[in-house]
């Protein structure tokens, strides 16, 4: 039987309702309206695309959206500078730093610049770090949206065996750290390029009752290694160009980590690339924005 699909809209809809009750809260309690301050360093095309549609999001459950754009020949210390102003600044509640930087620009060294009450991304070692302490407060984005992939489920976790494949500091690490919480309490491995290495990916994709796909590689997870019964939840997001049987053109198609068609008819749940983990990534921005101004109004 194919899986059942875990179509993201829905659930980033709900977390919208209530990203909107809590800033009607926000704003008769406190008369605080959370505010988001973008900063962008140079020009790149492909990040106006995302800086529109980020403002376009925010506006519509009426939170303030301000982009500050720097110039493209800024310093390390020009925008580490910057963003310490935006830490002083009350009128800003949230700060996000927009990627690509220009290069020679270190951006882990700027994440850590961001005051941890404002880091909306949740990539300041501070931020991770309460993950790690079962405190979460502000959590990366893409990561705590496959959590909700999982919850949507309803499938107990406890004592399942979890794989997530993928190491890195916005998906990988905290997804695994998440997993490990005691209100989880999956048995969680990590898979990554020493894995592969080593021949052994195929083996732990194999016994993963949970599969948290992350590794940027388009359909690198074959289906026949999916386990049955499985949830599989695809981070992935690769752009290829296909080519049309009918008409010989040919045109770009968004494909996940994991072979989708095959991957379906073994897993249980599965979620669809593009239209599953991404929009509720979009959604948990505005709530670890809304999230980081209820934190500076308790602290």
């Amino acid at each position: 039987m194919p899986a059942k699909l875990l179509e993201g809209e829905p659930i980033a809809n709900e977390i919208k309702q209530e990203v909107e009750a809590a800033i009607a809260d926000l704003k008769s309690t406190h008369g605080l309206t959370p505010s988001l301050a973008a900063v962008q360093v140079g020009e790149n095309a492909a990040s106006r695309v995302y800086i529109r549609n980020q403002r376009r999001s925010f506006e519509e459950v009426g939170m303030n959206y301000k982009l500050h754009e720097l110039p493209q020949d800024s310093t390390q210390e020009q925008v580490a500078d910057f963003i310490h102003q935006l830490n002083e600044d009350d009128s800003a509640t949230g700060i996000i730093l927009q990627m690509p930087l220009p290069k020679g620009i270190d951006e882990k060294a700027l994440q850590m610049e961001i005051a941890p009450a404002k880091d909306v991304e949740g990539l300041n070692p501070a931020s991770l770090g309460l993950i790690a302490y079962d405190n979460p407060r502000l959590v990366p984005c893409t990561a705590m949206a496959a959590i909700k992939m999982l919850d949507a489920t309803g499938v107990e976790v406890r004592g399942k065996e979890a794989v997530v494949l993928g190491r890195s500091t916005i998906v990988g690490k905290p997804v695994a750290l998440l997993l490990l919480q005691r209100k989880y309490s999956a048995t969680t491995t990590v898979c990554h390029t020493g894995t592969i290495d080593g021949g052994k990916l195929e083996e732990h994709v194999g016994k993963a009752d949970i599969l948290i796909a992350a590794i940027g590689q388009r359909e690198f997870v074959k289906g026949e290694w999916i386990k049955e019964g499985s949830i599989v939840i695809d981070v992935g997001i690769n752009r290829v160009r296909v080519k049309s049987k009918k008409t010989g053109k040919t045109r770009s198609k968004i494909v996940g980590d994991v072979e989708f068609d095959t991957a379906k008819e073994r897993a249980a749940f599965i979620t669809p690339v593009p239209g599953g983990v991404g929009p509720v990534t979009v959604s948990l921005l505005l709530q670890n924005t809304v999230n980081a101004a209820k934190w500076q109004v308790e602290e």
